[in-house]
């Protein structure tokens, strides 16, 4: 189960007043028309309207980063305030960006996808590389890549074809969607309404959930010139207006980030009733519906001989998977797995939970966050609290029952860890067999391993990283470098349904605008610089700002973000400068 809304869209619509009623449906009248003038807007057009929002949000970016500050109760000199600037302001501006050179391309008649040596994965799979994607990211982002693994037996030629989306027929309007907008990360709103906008030919009204009622201002500038455009509304307010909204006649779609919870809500409603329309196959929202719902993400440690610097690293690595914006992330990683038989189990164990320690201590701001701390913890008496009773350490040992964690989105500073026999070939292909039949979601899956193990389980190793089934594969990095990727895809692996939705339907960002996509496979250094060119890894990056012990995040997530408002080569010493003192 997920538990991580707050708000489920399931009050009766009838709550709302006539007036308000009036006031959305206005608002969707005005989309309606908007819907229509961009199925007429040349591309040229739309790059231009794309390049003006841009501009928009970057005008935008210092006060919307310290507003998502304030919201979630930072003190201002904290490093923590470095995760709003990148998974704020950064990620938007690199995805609307990204989005308008694409758009811009298309409308010169080129392929967002030519020219781009594709590669192959096992199962006949074709791979896009995404990350770096312009000579900008092979030096900020040096060390790490990414690419996109499309669907078996999907060709090169056919990608390249198809690589545009609704940006191929753009006169064939999408009508308007509903963006029920997600409550954690501020970048994932505009976004998700920007790929609405731009993959799928949609006007989009936004509502917001209510820990974001904050951003509206914020919102409603840095997508000024979509606003003016009528292809953006913005509304407030709770599960009555949501679900008006979602069974209004006159929106044609819509897209949640969420709980599984909600999503089952709007789309069977609550009670003996929805029992029964599941059963019967009649869900109670009759119009399609994409998704991205989390789920419990496993970090696979493979094991190995590390240093002592090697341990305390991926100790720092693990805890930021869990703890970044105080573990409210869909992505967050909750579950280690490790080997029973590896000699370091108990040294590493030892190093996380003195990275739970230190890292910086924050208030538990999301919604329900502490009682569910609590159910873990009534679930595992045995489960250790570190920071002052503010974080929970579940170390299952071989043998104990692992099912509550591993079926239960905690959506709070909860990590667990779990032991799997074996090492080498046999411990991994057993953790990906565990992960895939166990854990509850698809969204994503980390693996940290050291390179020259990595080299010598070659194709082995590769394939484990096609049996996973997850929509973002991260190996030595956390899968949030695939969010904050404007050229990856997000989202679950495909397949699932309404029926069983586990991690959601659909992808968003994916500012390529590829087609049949499957999977993102993102790689980053076992080691940061300058170790990593000790162990020969040749890798410049340092320790990541994204880790929530880098002591200069704050200037450096700030840096990151000045420099996609408006890229240059004259930025990047300043960045570095920061970026190495982390």
């Amino acid at each position: 189960m997920t538990i991580d809304a707050p708000t489920p869209q399931t009050a009766p619509a009838s709550e709302l007043s006539a007036t308000a009623r009036a006031m959305l449906d206005a608002t969707i009248s005005d989309l309606s028309e908007g819907s229509a003038q961009w199925a007429s807007m040349p591309l040229a057009g739309r790059a231009g309207l794309l390049a003006a929002t841009h501009a928009a949000m970057a005008a935008q970016a210092q006060r919307w980063a310290l507003r998502a500050r304030d919201i979630k109760g930072l003190d201002a000199t904290s490093q923590l305030v470095g995760e709003e600037w990148i998974s704020g302001p950064y990620a938007a501006l690199a995805g609307v960006g990204t989005l308008s050179h694409t758009v811009a391309g298309l409308a010169a008649g080129k392929s967002p996808l030519s020219g781009i040596k594709m590669g192959t994965a096992p199962g006949n799979r074709v791979t896009v590389p995404v990350l770096p994607h312009t000579a900008y990211e092979a030096l900020l982002l040096n060390g790490f890549s990414a690419e996109v693994w499309l669907k078996p037996g999907v060709t090169a030629a056919k990608a390249v074809a198809a690589a545009g989306l609704g940006e191929l027929a753009p006169t064939v309007s999408g009508g308007v969607g509903l963006v029920l907008g997600a409550g954690n990360i501020t970048s994932i709103p505009p976004l998700d309404v920007l790929y609405e906008i731009v993959a799928n030919n949609r006007a989009v009204v936004l509502k917001l959930n209510p820990t974001m009622a904050g951003m509206m201002s914020v919102y409603l500038a840095a997508l000024q010139p979509l606003v003016t455009a009528k292809l953006v509304r913005i509304v407030q307010g709770g599960a009555a207006e949501g679900t008006y909204l979602a069974h209004h006649p006159g929106i044609d779609h819509v897209h949640m980030t969420g709980s599984t919870a909600t999503h089952d809500a709007i789309v069977w409603g609550t009670g003996a009733e929805a029992v029964k329309r599941r059963a019967a196959g009649t869900p109670v929202l009759a119009k399609p519906m994409t998704s991205e719902l989390g789920g419990v993400s496993p970090i696979i440690l493979v094991p190995s001989k590390w240093t002592q610097r090697d341990l305390r690293y991926q100790a720092e690595h693990v805890a930021t998977q869990r703890l970044h914006n105080g573990g409210y992330n869909c992505i967050a990683g909750q579950i280690v797995v490790l080997s029973k038989d590896w000699p370091q189990k108990e040294a590493f164990l030892s190093e996380l939970r003195a990275a739970l320690e230190r890292a910086p201590q924050r208030r538990a701001w999301y919604p329900g966050s502490d009682s569910r701390l609590q159910d873990a913890q009534a679930c595992y008496p045995k489960a250790q609290r570190l920071a002052n009773g503010t974080r929970l350490l579940v170390d299952i040992k071989a043998g104990e029952d692992t099912s509550v964690i591993e079926s239960t989105e905690y959506f709070s500073p909860v990590l667990g860890v779990i032991e799997l026999p074996g090492t080498g070939q046999a411990y991994l292909d057993t953790a990906v067999a565990t992960v895939n039949r166990d854990f509850l979601g698809t969204l994503g899956a980390n693996i940290i391993a050291d390179p020259a193990v990595i080299k010598k389980l070659g194709i082995g190793f590769r394939n484990a990283v096609a049996a996973l089934r997850y929509g973002t594969v991260a190996i030595n990095a956390w899968t949030g470098v695939g969010f904050l990727t404007a050229t990856a895809t997000w989202g679950a692996f495909p397949g699932h349904t309404i029926d069983d939705v586990q991690s959601g339907v659909g992808v968003v960002h994916n500012a390529l605008l590829i087609d049949d996509v499957e999977r993102t496979v993102v790689t980053g250094p076992f080691r940061p610089f300058p170790r990593s060119f000790a162990h020969g890894e040749f890798a410049l990056f340092p320790k990541p700002p994204w880790f929530v012990t880098a002591r200069s995040a704050r200037t450096t997530g700030r840096l990151l973000t000045g420099f996609v408002a408006k890229p240059s080569w004259a930025k990047m010493p300043a960045i570095f400068l920061s970026a190495f003192k982390a």
